[in-house]
């Protein structure tokens, strides 16, 4: 859990408003189905099976100990319906600028284009980024994500780098 972000807050939608608050076991399930929600994400795993949970709880007990780390989620009513990971990386290149790495951004897909996303990352620009003390905010997207890269370049983010992954 990232200490310096005041959470539970609140973002404004163009119709209401999205909670965020950090993610706790209890919303294992529905981020399970948010992430089988992505089919990029499905067809790396992520298909919201019961068998999977316990490594969901796995992973979100890891995030919550980590004071790098939050899991963020966006909810309408009992409902969410956005997450995000955060991580604060502190940095020795840009003169020793902190970056906030922003991570399994997801939308359910039957809100989106409703402005959850870019009420979600506005938050993150505009409150998290500056609450860590990050002087950038940086993002992957899979290179098949061809809306997501449009949705990104909208709000300022620029496509800057060639990112690389191997499976350990």
């Amino acid at each position: 859990m990232i200490a310096a972000l005041t959470l539970p807050t609140t973002v404004p939608l163009p119709r209401g408003t999205l909670a965020l608050r950090r993610a706790v076991l209890d919303d294992i399930a529905p981020l399970a189905r948010l992430l089988a929600d992505d089919e990029i994400s499905a067809t790396r795993g992520d298909r919201a099976a019961d068998d999977d949970l316990d490594a969901y709880r796995d992973a979100l007990g890891g995030i919550v100990a980590d004071g790098s780390n939050d899991l963020v989620v966006g909810s309408d009513g009992d409902q969410v319906v956005a997450v995000l990971q955060l991580t604060r990386i502190p940095g020795l290149s840009r003169r020793g600028t902190t970056r906030l790495q922003v991570e399994a951004v997801r939308v359910a897909s039957d809100r989106r284009s409703a402005g959850i996303g870019t009420a979600f990352l506005r938050w993150v620009l505009d409150v998290a980024a500056p609450a860590v003390g990050a002087g950038l905010v940086q993002l992957t997207s899979d290179s098949a994500r061809g809306d997501a890269h449009r949705f990104y370049e909208a709000l300022g983010f620029t496509a800057s780098h060639v990112g690389f992954k191997r499976i350990a």
